[in-house]
């Protein structure tokens, strides 16, 4: 049931007082409320090419779906020293509503590895809520396994036990080989490369929470894998895969909050600006394929509130031979945009004030019926409804 503008206050306080009683998960509430399914539109996206008018490559999202809640053109990333335009810290300011709340913790190559220092809204939510982990659940692309540890920080009274399960093809290979090396089926050459492989992705492991899965998480990947075999030549690729892993979660495992953090746009680096705008398109068929399968779901029709945000927008410099970078932290890589639609929020709006990405958390907390108490931003009470 959606929380309406005027009952939020009721139901966050409610909501409060289960979690400050909450010690351990067993003890939280049933969840009753809305599906929340938070889309990054990610790999850095701008407002230009995504809701400008007549240049949109996001033709879903802004003619059918922002016709079913609310447009929030003007959601910036705040210009705050030290505060960089990039994807794990963006994806942060999402998860946890506050700016340079993390530590970092190592690297991997260029990317650097972070530790969330405020609770991030799946520990929130599962403290609050008496829910599995697997049904709060964030989607995460194969090409940045860093940002799988995004899901819980060091908080004393959250952490990893109110994390998120994580779905992505580095937590399926990791299955893959453990159970290649089980079986005792393979070649001693076929072994061998499993177990190298394995030892590699285990390096990365820098928090020790991939390598174990919940028997519900081990029949997940049991029946890709009997679906989509060993080769990785079967299943889709870059966001398409992960479009293909959010519906059959919702399917299999009905995730009652969801995070899929769309990258490609990012392929930009590397080529041509065709990369980019083909990458929001991407992804905004991916939204469409989303909306279907809420729709096909009696678990989530009528039941399901989409937050779309990017982590952060992209550099406009005509100068350069690739004119989309995002580390220069100019203007445009800070003004990105957001879209809220679903039951409880608004319909055809458009929210014409300035807004701040620290203001997704609280709001979804409002929406879910917790309070995002360490978030600095506010909650958009004048999209509810």
């Amino acid at each position: 049931m959606p929380i309406g503008r005027r009952a939020f206050n009721q139901g966050l306080a409610s909501s409060m007082g289960a979690a400050a009683l909450s010690t351990l998960p067993a003890l939280a509430q049933a969840y009753t409320g809305p599906n929340v399914i938070i889309v990054r539109f990610g790999g850095g996206v701008r407002r230009a090419e995504t809701i400008g008018d007549g240049t949109s490559y996001a033709p879903y999202m802004m003619n059918v779906l922002a016709k079913q809640g609310t447009l929030i053109p003007d959601l910036s990333i705040a210009e705050l020293k030290d505060v960089d335009t990039s994807h794990a810290e963006g994806t942060l300011n999402i998860l946890t509503g506050r700016y340079k709340s993390y530590s970092k913790v190592g690297a991997q190559g260029l990317a650097p590895l972070l530790e969330p220092g405020e609770p991030t809204l799946f520990e929130y939510f599962r403290k609050a809520f008496a829910v599995p982990s697997h049904q709060a659940l964030l989607i995460n692309g194969e090409d940045r396994p860093q940002e799988e540890y995004l899901t819980y920080g060091g908080h004393k009274h959250y952490g990893v036990s109110y994390r998120s399960e994580v779905i992505g093809l580095f937590r399926y290979k990791l299955h893959k080989y453990k159970r290649i090396l089980a079986e005792h089926k393979a070649t001693d050459e076929v072994s061998a490369e499993a177990a190298k492989q394995l030892a590699e992705l285990r390096a990365q492991d820098y928090r020790g929470t991939a390598i174990r899965n919940s028997p519900i998480m081990e029949r997940f990947w049991d029946r890709w894998r009997a679906d989509y075999g060993d080769t990785g030549l079967k299943n889709p690729r870059g966001d398409r895969l992960l479009t293909e892993l959010a519906i059959r979660a919702i399917r299999e495992l009905k995730p009652r909050l969801m995070m899929i953090n769309y990258q490609d746009p990012d392929y930009v680096h590397w080529g041509n600006a065709s990369h980019y705008t083909r990458a929001i398109a991407i992804i905004d068929q991916g939204i469409k394929r989303l909306g279907e399968a809420v729709a096909n779901d009696p678990a989530y029709r009528g039941r399901t509130v989409f937050v779309i945000v990017p982590d952060c927008g992209r550099d406009a410099n005509g100068l350069m031979a690739v004119p989309y970078q995002h580390h220069f932290n100019t203007r445009s890589a800070h003004e990105i945009f957001a879209l809220v639609a679903g039951p409880g929020i608004a319909r055809s709006k458009v929210l014409d004030k300035a807004v701040d990405q620290s203001s997704i958390a609280a709001t979804v907390g409002a929406i879910m019926g917790f309070r995002a108490h360490a978030a600095e931003g506010r909650v958009l009470a004048e999209i509810l409804t």
